[in-house]
């Protein structure tokens, strides 16, 4: 069977989950990277504390705490990215011989489905994985760049290149924090994307779970009410 006529065996309910997967994926990246002021997302907010953090750094010496930080996190982007790696290496493994999942599409009642058909929807998951690699592998990167702007940044306060320097290392701070939490909703969104090989049931509840999962964390955790908790209290 060939690529059109495993398009052809999916219903139109199939495409349209798929792309409002792809859409909600998308539009919930851009709303917490963009949320209204009423409402910050729990990225948002970092974000304030680590330019806070940068012009602390300005008056602290020796500075061994703030690379200590910079060092726990890349070496959490590093495993994050290796951890895609390696899945992603299995994955298209899986989708070049779909036939271990012969047993569990027969279970879930999808045994007639056709091995074209089971790489295609494999191929939803690779597509987000691979794009949560891209991402780790850049966030990591750019906490390098931080690093070395940060070590380049005056032990002297008042020397007029600390403040620029420590802003600049500031929002460098900030992309690569970014791409990171992409790189993240990317990997929950790719596990949800999983769920496709039950049918467009099992990936239209996947949407929903993973879209409550990464909302609610951003906007309604605990960590970001500890983080909006007055400090004098």
């Amino acid at each position: 069977m060939n690529m059109i006529t495993a398009f052809q065996s999916l219903t139109w309910i199939d495409g349209l989950l798929v792309a409002a997967y792809l859409g909600v994926w998308l539009g919930l990246s851009w709303l917490i990277e963009h949320p209204s002021q009423s409402r910050p997302s729990v990225t948002v907010l970092m974000s304030e504390y680590r330019r806070q953090w940068m012009q602390v750094m300005v008056t602290r010496e020796p500075r061994i705490f703030d690379a200590q930080v910079m060092m726990s996190l890349r070496q959490g982007t590093s495993f994050f990215a290796s951890t895609c790696l390696l899945a992603l290496g299995g994955l298209l493994a899986l989708i070049g011989n779909v036939d271990p999942l012969r047993g569990l599409a027969e279970g879930i009642g999808q045994g007639d489905a056709p091995a074209v058909v089971l790489q295609l929807k494999l191929t939803l998951v690779l597509v987000l994985l691979g794009n949560a690699f891209l991402k780790f592998v850049w966030a990591n990167r750019v906490f390098g760049y931080c690093s070395v702007m940060m070590g380049a940044v005056p032990n002297d306060p008042v020397d007029p290149r600390t403040a620029p320097l420590a802003r600049k290392a500031a929002e460098l701070n900030i992309r690569a924090a970014m791409n990171f939490n992409r790189g993240l909703r990317a990997m929950y969104f790719a596990l949800g994307a999983v769920a496709w090989l039950v049918g467009p049931v099992g990936l239209g509840l996947a949407l929903v779970v993973t879209t409550w999962l990464v909302w609610s964390r951003e906007f309604a955790s605990l960590p970001r009410a500890i983080v909006l908790a007055d400090t004098d209290t």
